[in-house]
């Protein structure tokens, strides 16, 4: 598809019912209000294009940008068209599409270290979910995985809100790896205690890590 093919196509598929949803999930105009359905069959259509992703991304719509992270191709995506994306972020919602992408890329460890080491809210938010998302099933050490139990019991409370959510979720993720990692969270969730999350206008709420952790593991194992 063309970029003005495909533009048109997320315009059509917006709606004002999913703009007012995406609105009180953090995000701005401009966005027409495509839902995951809608651009995943969009994706599947377009299947795998570099150049009409890094289009996509250019125009600053939401929609257009997530739709990008769909169709982008892992194995040409470069340190330094991730870095110009990573500029980008300003939601959660595109923060998370992007992380998706990026684990899919062989870049993905590397960038973990990178933005992990990062204050500013989306980076660091960027590089805890992409933990989150590589920890259960990584080729990683559970040693490996362990050394960032520290970081997060030193750092999250002073993390702003949505690096603190992607924290305890990475807490979560490295606890579920195994026995002994799930101790090690256990113990690190006790000395952290609650973590206060603002989720906005949302259904959205903060899990407890033990017993989610917990949980997951008797799935994982069942």
């Amino acid at each position: 598809m063309e970029f003005s093919e495909t533009m048109a196509a997320l315009e059509a598929a917006g709606t004002a019912q999913n703009r007012k949803v995406y609105a009180r999930h953090g995000v701005g105009e401009p966005m027409f209000g495509v839902s995951y359905a809608a651009l995943g069959k969009l994706a599947k259509r377009i299947k795998k294009d570099q150049a009409l992703a890094e289009q996509l991304w250019q125009s600053g719509n939401h929609d257009a940008r997530v739709l990008a992270t769909q169709i982008a191709d892992p194995a040409a995506t470069t340190s330094a068209l991730l870095e110009r994306w990573r500029k980008d972020l300003d939601n959660y919602v595109l923060t998370d599409a992007f992380v998706k992408h990026t684990a899919k890329t062989p870049l993905a460890d590397r960038k973990i270290a990178q933005w992990t080491a990062k204050k500013a809210e989306w980076t660091a938010r960027a590089g805890w979910s992409l933990l989150a998302s590589r920890a259960p099933s990584s080729d990683w050490s559970d040693k490996d995985l362990a050394a960032f139990l520290p970081v997060i019991e030193a750092g999250i409370h002073q993390a702003k809100n949505r690096a603190r959510d992607a924290m305890l979720m990475a807490l979560i993720a490295i606890g579920i790896r195994s026995a002994a990692l799930e101790k090690k969270a256990g113990a690190a969730a006790k000395r952290i205690g609650p973590v206060e999350v603002d989720h906005g206008e949302t259904g959205c709420k903060t899990p407890d890590p033990i017993p989610y952790i917990a949980k997951a593991r008797a799935r994982r194992n069942g």
